[in-house]
């Protein structure tokens, strides 16, 4: 057996390292096999000399981003231990992408959503294809809102092809709003997340965020703003080429979907098939591959989709 003791006198933020009630120490038991014990301001770890080893690497990451002033979560310690267990390069603690109205901090959980939202900051158009749960829609919107607060763009745009009703909307009761409303609910779930409903109010009155079925699209030029295509797996290839042809001047494009649920007519291929081809190695562009490790939402989620991608391939073989 093997030990080893932190002083937590010594952090910044001790309350932050620990968690809400330890959660984050319990966390860290959860993933590595090691006891952890708090007497006083000291933290002790005992285990197998392996396993405290590699609690050691853990805790040293979480210390960093907590002295850098982070708010640590158990989704962070699973970040941290993913990165510290395959021995990866040390990399900064993922910087918070927006403070929602609750004061919750938004910001990766997982290596694929680290991935997504560098690529996002670096990129003009970023593609994410992966399962659901995996965070696609919350972080596209996410990035767009804090583009938005920081004067970087005008407006924040949102858009997902309206399949179930052919993309032909008129028969449905409402003004154009109240007909695609029940393909958007995702995305006013988001924006109600991360904004006080007042202010989502006002910004879909004034026009500030739009959100649209994808065939309004046609003939438009999006400038200075955010725009969004969810759910971009129902999208034919015409449909996703006259989409990512709107994209004007001072404009951010993110395009999402998850190609395990198309539910375009048979014989009707998807346009985001075609994404890792056309834009993978293309200059201002990236596609970021997301997988059931990347799931956020609980874990008999990410087995699900893992049991379904064996079916997949077993399909195939």
């Amino acid at each position: 057996m093997a030990d080893y003791t932190v002083e937590l006198s010594s952090l910044r933020d001790p309350l932050s390292f620990c968690g809400h009630l330890d959660g984050n120490l319990s966390a860290l038991e959860a993933i590595v096999p090691v006891t952890l014990r708090l007497e006083g301001d000291k933290l002790h770890v005992s285990g197998k000399p392996e396993d405290v080893a590699s609690a050691e690497r853990i805790l040293g990451r979480m210390r960093a981003a907590v002295d850098h002033g982070a708010q640590l979560t158990p989704d962070d310690v699973a970040l941290a231990a993913n990165e510290a267990l395959t021995q990866h390069a040390p990399r900064q603690h993922p910087k918070t992408l927006i403070t929602t109205h609750r004061g919750r901090e938004i910001r990766p959980k997982t290596p694929g959503q680290r991935i997504f939202v560098e690529a996002i900051e670096r990129h003009t158009l970023t593609v994410g294809i992966g399962p659901a749960g995996t965070g696609k829609t919350f972080l596209a919107i996410a990035a767009a809102v804090r583009a938005l607060q920081q004067r970087q763009v005008a407006r924040i745009i949102v858009s997902r092809p309206a399949v179930e009703a052919g993309e032909k909307l008129g028969f449905l009761p409402g003004d154009l709003r109240e007909k695609v409303d029940p393909y958007l609910r995702p995305v006013y779930d988001a924006l109600s997340e991360l904004l006080d409903d007042s202010v989502v109010a006002k910004f879909l009155e004034r026009g500030t965020i739009e959100v649209a079925p994808l065939a309004y699209m046609r003939g438009r030029t999006l400038a200075d703003a955010y725009v969004i295509l969810d759910e971009a797996q129902n999208a034919t290839r015409e449909q996703l080429k006259m989409f990512l042809t709107r994209l004007g001047d001072g404009s951010k494009m993110i395009v999402n979907g998850d190609v395990t649920q198309i539910d375009l007519p048979r014989g009707v291929r998807s346009g985001l098939l075609d994404a890792p081809k056309l834009f993978a190695k293309m200059e201002d562009a990236a596609v970021v591959q997301f997988d059931a490790s990347d799931v956020v939402r609980p874990a008999l989620v990410g087995r699900i989709i893992a049991a379904y991608e064996r079916l997949a391939r077993s399909d195939k073989a």
